[in-house]
């Protein structure tokens, strides 16, 4: 790979990792309601589930999607459904003094990883990263955009959760951390905009 291509994939992988979108506000608002050190998991799972989604998607995984068009429906679906959970599990996130707050725990390492399949935002770079930046799809190029994604995904989806954490200070009444609780519910809703009008 080129010095100006990896530079060329650099600034997409930034541009997309660090713009807004259903992971991002969830780190967020799991910054904002755990803090920073509790959402490590959630952003180590973020990282590592798209490195490893980008890699199958490299290796041949599209031409199973291509082969079953109905897959896409499926995939469309869940993504709506799930979505809509977090969402609904994001607006009710209680104060961590009370009882929901207590009972609230954020995202894990795992459950992080496999939210990227049913991630339409995750979805449309995976695509487009492969499709631009490895035609080839040999293991090598493929493997590259992967660590490159791995390298600029991380520090910019931490920064959320760092943003969240600082917003803390802010939300320290039950009041204002409901009303953004709210606000991310209804952002992480509106992140369906794009799959909903496919």
């Amino acid at each position: 790979m080129s010095l100006e291509l990896v530079i060329a994939l650099t600034a997409f992988a930034f541009v997309s990792s660090i713009t807004p979108g259903p992971n991002n506000l969830m780190l967020m608002a799991s910054g904002a309601n755990f803090g920073f050190q509790r959402t490590i998991p959630h952003m180590l799972g973020v990282a590592w589930g798209f490195c490893l989604m980008l890699t199958l998607v490299g290796v041949g995984l599209m031409q199973l999607f291509d082969a079953f068009p109905l897959t896409y429906d499926i995939l469309r679906i869940v993504s709506v459904v799930y979505l809509s959970y977090l969402a609904y599990r994001i607006a009710n996130a209680g104060a961590p003094s009370t009882e929901a707050g207590r009972k609230s725990k954020p995202f894990t390492f795992l459950q992080a990883a496999l939210f990227q399949w049913v991630n339409p935002k995750a979805w449309t770079m995976a695509l487009t990263a492969i499709t631009v930046y490895s035609p080839s799809r040999n293991m090598e190029a493929v493997l590259a955009v992967a660590l490159v994604f791995g390298l600029v995904n991380l520090p910019s989806v931490s920064a959320w959760a760092a943003l969240g954490q600082q917003l803390r200070k802010l939300l320290d009444s039950p009041k204002r951390l409901k009303a953004f609780n709210y606000t991310m519910a209804v952002l992480l809703m509106g992140s369906l905009y794009p799959i909903l009008t496919m």
